[in-house]
């Protein structure tokens, strides 16, 4: 059976990769001394008498003055080394006050493996966990600090108390190599080029830095890059050889636990992508950030086991202690969680305000879903307006309109700002689908192209500097015109059926915005739609709107 000592192989093959990333900044400190050493042979030759003549004397000077510029050049660029600021991960510091079952839990595993505690406990919105070093600026000679214990907030929710144990057995037991000066000054050292290297590139930005400095933050980028690359293969091993020595240590707790643990592991991941982007992404683009995202993972993860069959036994998990009741007040740190999360995957502000307010989920509905209904809706009614009807209509209906003393026969369906569903049904009917997609997709450009401008201005009071972050919906493929089209005929259909047949709006946890008729969601509109707007068959369509009770031809309400 493995125990803590089968670690210590491990540990001191990641001792011995930290010495070779040491020696490189031995040699390149020797390198650094060299001029200087032979500035002081010449001067000391000259002063006795050793080296003596006119082409001697001009070359110590010169030696001097290169020494000199060398030394110059050197002590900036340790300065920059050792003084920049490592890139930090935005996290939610939970202090053991607010969490002292969780705190002993940790600090019992440490005992367990027979390595030091973690000196804190903090949460990310993200489905990882890991250590990060929180000590910037040490005294020569102290002991290295104990990294912090960061925590994916999804897993305390979703996960029970003993898998999280099992599942922070490999992380918590990393802080014993972590706890060796040699490894500590080896990842203190590389962690200070990676952020001269952030500081040398961002100095490259026309108004960062004058015409003079530009050249010396170059130089500084070349000398860090170039270290940086000495020190990558030995740098990589050490890591490698530090998560197999954390992996022996932890084989000795909770091992066949882990194996269950690990698969909640994706489990949780692909709950928490499909709520980002089914219902957290549509919230933050309409200035709402959900309150509870990890309560919200919970809902959406049981709501699979229940439709898939494959995922049968998770439910009956939810019957054990969850891992969030190690915190004393779990709501307040979901709510702080998911305001980061709004930050680091949307630009969200810092702080909620009136333009970007929490929502709950019992008020995510009427609040979110209602509003993107009418929004979608509303942009496609102008769209409508834009575009002249084709030739030969078929089945509008007239009415006459007195102009200049005369009754003149118009499309009742047609009229400008006339939002009706049978407009859109006649429309559609009659072709120009394609004419329809293209405007409303670049309609929604020039949308998202002002608010994505809005958030570069503000990038710098809505995210750290050093956190670097992708949007969620940077991340998803962009949708062609045709979609954009079925989501805005869908919208409308869900605002008709609101308005005049008594339907709600509603909220799925794995597939987002919901219709609900009499209490229950209607999956089966999309295929109507589709043959609508892809084949100008609205017969499909008709007969959908015909069974639920919609009235095609009554107004809806636009925002």
């Amino acid at each position: 059976m493995s125990t803590p000592l089968a670690g210590e192989a491990g540990e001191g093959h990641a001792r011995s990769r930290a010495l070779a990333v040491l020696r490189i900044r031995s040699a390149a400190l020797a390198v650094a001394l060299l001029p200087a050493a032979v500035a002081v042979v010449l001067l000391v030759g000259g002063a006795t008498g050793r080296i003596v003549g006119d082409a001697s004397e001009v070359l110590r000077w010169a030696v001097v003055a290169g020494a000199l510029l060398v030394l110059l050049l050197a002590g900036g660029v340790a300065a920059v080394i050792v003084r920049a600021r490592p890139a930090m991960s935005p996290t939610v510091a939970v202090s053991e006050k607010a969490a002292p079952d969780l705190y002993r839990m940790v600090r019992d595993l440490a005992v367990r493996l027979q390595v030091p505690a973690p000196s804190a406990i903090e949460l990310t919105p993200d489905c990882d966990s890991w250590l990060e070093d929180r000590s910037h600026r040490r005294r020569r000679g102290a002991p290295a600090e104990a990294p912090a214990l960061v925590i994916g907030s999804p897993f305390m929710w979703w996960m029970r108390v003993a898998e999280l144990r099992a599942l922070l057995a490999p992380v918590v037991a990393g802080t014993g190599p972590a706890a060796d000066p040699d490894i500590a000054a080896a990842r203190r050292f590389v962690r200070g080029l990676d952020a001269a290297v952030g500081v040398a590139t961002a100095a490259r930005e026309p108004s960062a830095v004058g015409l003079v400095r530009r050249p010396a933050y170059g130089f500084l980028g070349w000398v860090a890059k170039l270290l940086l690359r000495g020190c990558r293969a030995h740098a990589a091993e050490m890591e490698r050889a530090v998560a197999a020595s954390a992996s022996e240590r932890a084989q000795a707790v909770d091992y066949g636990l882990r194996i269950v643990a690990q698969e909640q592991v994706g489990l949780a991941y692909a709950g928490w992508d499909r709520l980002l982007t089914r219902v957290a992404l549509p919230a933050w683009r309409m200035g709402r950030w959900p309150s509870r995202l990890d309560a919200g993972v919970v809902a959406a993860l049981t709501e699979l086991s229940r439709r898939d069959r494959l995922a049968e036994g998770f439910e009956s998990r939810l019957g054990e202690r969850p891992a969030c009741d190690l915190l004393e007040e779990p709501g307040t740190v979901d709510e702080a969680a998911s305001l980061l999360a709004a930050r680091l995957f949307h630009g969200g502000p810092q702080r909620p305000g009136p333009e970007w307010s929490p929502v709950g989920w019992d008020t995510y509905p009427q609040e979110v879903v209602d509003r993107i209904w009418r929004s979608d809706a509303s942009r496609l009614i102008s769209v409508l307006d834009e575009v002249h009807e084709p030739a030969g209509v078929a089945g509008s209906r007239r009415i006459s309109v007195v102009s200049g003393g005369s009754r003149t026969a118009v499309g009742a369906c047609d009229e400008p700002g006339h939002a009706t569903l049978a407009r859109v049904l006649d429309r559609l009917s009659a072709g120009g689908s394609e004419e329809l997609a293209a405007r409303i997709t670049r309609h929604v450009a020039r949308e998202e192209a002002v608010r994505e401008t809005a958030s570069r201005e503000e990038t710098a009071d809505r995210v750290p500097p050093d956190a670097a972050f992708t949007p969620v919906y940077q991340l998803l493929p962009p949708r062609t015109g045709r979609e954009l089209l079925t989501d805005h005929v869908t919208a409308m259909v869900c605002c008709a059926a609101v308005d005049t047949a008594g339907a709600a709006p509603g909220l799925d946890w794995l597939d987002g915005p919901a219709l609900l008729v009499g209490g229950v969601r209607r999956g089966d509109l999309t295929w109507p739609v589709l043959r609508l707007v892809e084949n100008g068959d609205a017969a499909p369509l008709r007969s959908w709107l015909s069974a639920v009770g919609v009235r095609p031809e009554k107004p809806i309400r636009l925002i």
